[in-house]
């Protein structure tokens, strides 16, 4: 679709308002899309902000940041010593955490699911004390499954943030969805589908 002749201004109505993501460098100015609304499609036809997979929707910090704080809670320590660990407000790692309990039933099935689907054999970890630490060992149950199945390592936080669509840590997380591997993809694409809640 053509939307106008200066390739500036048009790149600029690309990008979403700039933002400062602490563990990135620099600023972080994604770009947007417009959901396609053609007869017969369910797209929405708004415009939507693609966010990389390093960040989550509405978070300050990085997914690495993130989940680095999320493995040390898991790992026992408490929300002020997690803060000094990964360097970032006390009343930002309470939040994260706060948020990680409440959602924390969503993302491990969204992990599983996604993982299921990398593995015919995938064998889910044990069950965890915590939500948090159930959350730390399906996110990185999922991600030896990813490695597995693609070879290398991957990120297993910027795994998680692509599967949940950038809402592991949203209100009401992420939405669930029968998440599959398209096997006859050779880049193995994750393909989401049957959206509820």
């Amino acid at each position: 679709m053509t939307v106008g002749v200066d390739d500036g201004v048009v790149e600029s109505d690309l990008r979403a308002r700039a933002r400062t993501v602490r563990g990135l460098a620099g600023r972080l100015r994604p770009r947007r899309s417009r959901c396609s609304a053609s007869p017969g499609s369910a797209g929405c036809g708004a415009t939507h902000v693609l966010l990389p997979a390093s960040v989550l929707l509405r978070r300050a910090d990085a997914v690495e940041v993130i989940g680095a704080g999320l493995l040390a809670a898991a790992g026992g320590l408490g929300h002020r010593r997690v803060a000094g660990r990964v360097e970032r407000p006390v009343s930002t790692v309470r939040g994260w955490l706060a948020r990680t309990v409440v959602v924390a039933d969503r993302v491990v099935a969204v992990c599983a699911a996604v993982a299921a689907g990398f593995a015919a054999s995938f064998v889910p970890p044990a069950p965890a004390a915590t939500p948090v630490a159930r959350v730390v060992e399906m996110v990185g149950a999922m991600g030896r499954a990813a490695g597995r199945r693609l070879g290398g390592s991957r990120s297993p936080w910027r795994l998680v943030a692509l599967v949940t669509s950038g809402r592991w840590l949203a209100p009401a997380g992420p939405d669930l969805v029968a998440a599959v591997v398209d096997p006859g993809n050779t880049s193995a694409r994750l393909v989401a589908r049957g959206r509820g809640r």
